[in-house]
């Protein structure tokens, strides 16, 4: 044995107590290889003595001439050399049966681990081992300037890994391919490799410097943070189990739950890597989903949104590339939120997809890419099982689970009623009810904090929380009015009742009574509203949406119909798909202009006018909300709409005595108004409609604030003129002046 080198002596216990352990075992099977390397390395020394005994800044003779000779040791040190071959054989023996035993005691081992994961060969291992030494021990920065003959060359090189690790010249070219660019340790980025400052450049790949990634030796070390690079793109989230929070679909989950179960069990000798793709609008539950199911495989989830990605290509190829080694080193599922950036068209696009082909090849062993619109995914995931699922907004079922679980929350004794009349009148996802209920929590504590929250405040946050894209196309309405505003014949309150009615039990009778599987379409409420003008149709409109607590958005025609052709039908695509997610009643007022009759095809003009129209019945029949279409010539209505409304309501011109009723209604009990006023006098002698009667009363209102602070038979007929003029209509100066009663 050469002096200063300790002898080594191989553990007899059964396995290793920890990962420390373990590296320590590891370490001492280095030293061995370094004690066989110095022996070697003398021996060349030895045999240069005039070169060791010159100035280290040339090449001597000697050297040369031994460089060229090819000299092997001679045979005198061989007895040494097999020594610590057999030392080194029954340690590594000893360590493989160590390390088996621990594994199967449940004792984590960070260098097998590494080498299982990223499939190292026993000499890539042991070079992550050359590496790792000096992070633990400065002595191997000593060991390793001697080896190199360089105090400088502290830092293992390539040519020191060949030196302690292969025994011939053939071994030594034969692993020269393992520190490629594209072998495992370097394309995973376990090792990087340095230019040696001092050598010039051009010099051989051999004197390149090699280090150890820093999350790699964090990782050997036992320590299981995210990369520190990760940091503001990532999240670590732990499975979900049970799966309560998981509002999806009962059938969907437990089909891919099971899915999951079977193509991941031991059984399943052939399994491959799994793609998962969860399709569906915001708040759907892709994110608690991909949770449960790693619930059930019990493994953590690492999230990456894809809009958070650097612009940088490089940049953004690195921080894919770490995440789904962090998700290989933890054996976490890899989630890609906002996914549908990577599949969009273009260059930048390209590159995504197959960056992200590549590394869940490499890497992904389950991976879950969640976005909302369908994904072209041919030539992508070929290697991998690929399965594409559509989650929709969940049913009221699944929804009242969701608002039982927001409002436990949210209310210390929440009405047990709640959570159904929410879940039946508002189509929303888990997502968005959780957002409802800690709006409406916030803005209570801020607005009333003496009070729990009510029933109101949740209303009024789901409607915020409902998509507001629908603004863009439409007006929106605020509905004020309510039953005691509407002057209209008994039978047409009650079928607005039986409007109102069949929203509320929507789900009672589309699902808990089946009639929803008799009908493949047309599940949603179309009302049309046909009367003259100022009878009270926009005024129904406002009461159906007031007393289902909903928004009312009345769609502006001249923004939707374009005189090009295929623009109206984009347009109302866009209508009804953004009012799916909206929770609102659509008002389409004067829709005759709209949806009118077909016509026979005379012309080009004709023939696209009629593929608007059914394009038109189309998405009348696909949409399952409320839509109220007010028209003022009924007869101007294509038969084909009229046969797929569910209500039709005439709005009949007021008669004397409901113009009576009309009148009073319009004055709020605030208004300082004449004793004087004879309502049924201006009922008797002004045929006109509603809508008249408001504009008047309204400038009458602020003719009296000019003239004298009270409203009075004076001011109104006033206004009554000016309303006629603005009609058109007839008026006799005698009748401005009749006075009350006359």
């Amino acid at each position: 044995m050469t002096a200063g080198i300790r002898k080594i002596r191989v553990d007899d216990a059964p396995l290793y107590l920890d990962n420390y352990d373990h590296i320590r075992h590891v370490l001492r099977n280095l030293d061995l290889l370094i004690e066989r390397r110095v022996l070697l390395f003398r021996l060349h020394l030895k045999t240069m003595q005039k070169a060791a005994a010159s100035h280290p800044m040339y090449i001597s003779h000697d050297e040369v001439d031994w460089l060229l000779s090819r000299s092997e040791p001679p045979a005198v040190h061989s007895a040494e050399l097999e020594r610590i071959d057999r030392e080194l054989e029954l340690i590594r023996e000893r360590s493989n049966a160590r390390a088996a035993e621990s594994a199967g005691r449940g004792i984590f081992l960070a260098l097998p681990q590494l080498a299982y994961l990223f499939g190292l060969s026993p000499f890539e291992l042991l070079t992550v081992v050359i590496c790792l030494a000096p992070e633990l021990d400065r002595k191997y920065d000593k060991l390793y300037a001697y080896l190199q003959d360089d105090m400088t060359r502290k830092k293992p090189s390539v040519d020191l890994v060949l030196d302690l690790l292969c025994r011939t010249e053939p071994e030594r070219w034969q692993a020269r391919i393992l520190f490629s660019a594209q072998s495992p340790l370097f394309r995973a980025g376990i090792l990087q490799k340095n230019d040696d400052s001092q050598s010039p450049s051009g010099s051989s790949g051999l004197s390149q410097f090699l280090k150890l990634d820093s999350h790699i030796l964090s990782y050997l070390l036992g320590n299981n943070s995210i990369d520190g690079r990760l940091a503001n793109y990532v999240k670590f989230l732990p499975p979900l189990s049970p799966q309560d929070d998981v509002h999806v679909d009962p059938s969907i989950k437990e089909q891919l739950l099971q899915f999951s179960r079977q193509h991941f069990s031991k059984e399943n000798l052939l399994r491959k890597q799994m793609v998962l793709h969860f399709q569906g609008p915001y708040g759907v539950g892709k994110r608690e989903f991909a949770q449960g199911i790693c619930g059930e495989l019990n493994c953590p989830l690492l999230v990456l949104d894809m809009e958070l990605l650097p612009p940088d290509d490089a940049c953004r190829d690195e921080i894919i590339e770490l995440t789904f080694r962090e998700g290989l080193l933890h054996q976490a599922a890899i989630f890609l939120a906002n996914a549908d950036v990577a599949f969009k068209e273009g260059d930048k696009g390209s590159t995504l997809k197959k960056k992200l082909s590549q590394v869940t090849g490499e890497y992904g062993w389950l991976t879950f890419l969640a976005g909302e619109k369908p994904l072209p995914y041919k030539g992508v995931f070929e290697e991998a099982v690929f399965q594409s699922v559509e989650l929709p907004v969940p049913e009221v079922p699944v929804r009242k689970s969701a608002w039982e679980n927001a409002l436990k929350q949210l209310c210390k004794m929440p009405d047990a009623s709640w959570a159904h009349q929410l879940a039946s009148q508002f189509r929303m996802t888990p997502g968005q009810i959780r957002d409802a209920a800690e709006f409406a929590g916030m803005r209570h504590a801020r607005v009333n904090p003496q009070q729990s929250v009510a029933l109101p405040d949740l209303f009024r946050a789901c409607r915020i929380q409902s998509n507001q894209k629908l603004n863009e196309m439409a007006l929106k309405i605020e509905p004020r009015y309510n039953w005691d505003d509407l002057v209209l014949p008994e039978n047409n309150i009650v079928q607005l009742k039986e409007i109102c009615c069949q929203v509320k039990h929507r789900y009672l009778v589309f699902g808990d009574w089946g009639f929803g599987q008799k009908m493949s379409h047309g599940k949603g409420l179309s009302v049309l509203f046909s009367g003259p003008s100022g009878t009270g149709k926009t005024m129904g409109a406002e009461v159906i949406a007031h007393e289902l607590r909903l928004d009312l958005y009345k769609i502006d025609l001249s923004g939707v119909v374009s005189k090009y052709i295929g623009e109206t039908e984009k347009n109302l695509s866009r209508v009804f798909q953004e009012a799916e997610t909206s929770n609102a009643v659509l008002f389409f007022d004067e829709a005759d202009a709209l949806f009118g009759k077909r016509t026979e095809v005379s012309d080009a003009h004709d023939r696209y006018a009629n593929i608007e129209t059914s394009y038109l019945l189309q998405k009348m029949e696909e949409y399952e909300g409320v839509v109220i279409l007010a028209t003022n010539l009924r007869d101007n209505m294509d038969e084909a709409f009229t046969r797929r409304i569910r209500f039709i309501l005439e709005f009949p011109f007021p008669d004397e005595a409901s113009r009576s009723r009309i009148w009073r209604k319009h004055f709020p009990k605030e208004t300082p108004v004449s004793d004087q006023i004879d309502y049924n006098s201006l009922a008797k002698k002004f045929q006109i409609s509603g809508g008249n009667i408001k504009n008047i009363v309204l400038n009458a209102a602020f003719l009296a604030a000019e003239n004298g602070g009270i409203i009075g038979m004076e001011q109104l007929l006033h206004c009554t003129k000016r309303e006629f003029e603005k009609m058109g209509k007839l008026w006799t100066e005698k009748e401005l002046y009749k006075s009350p009663g006359q």
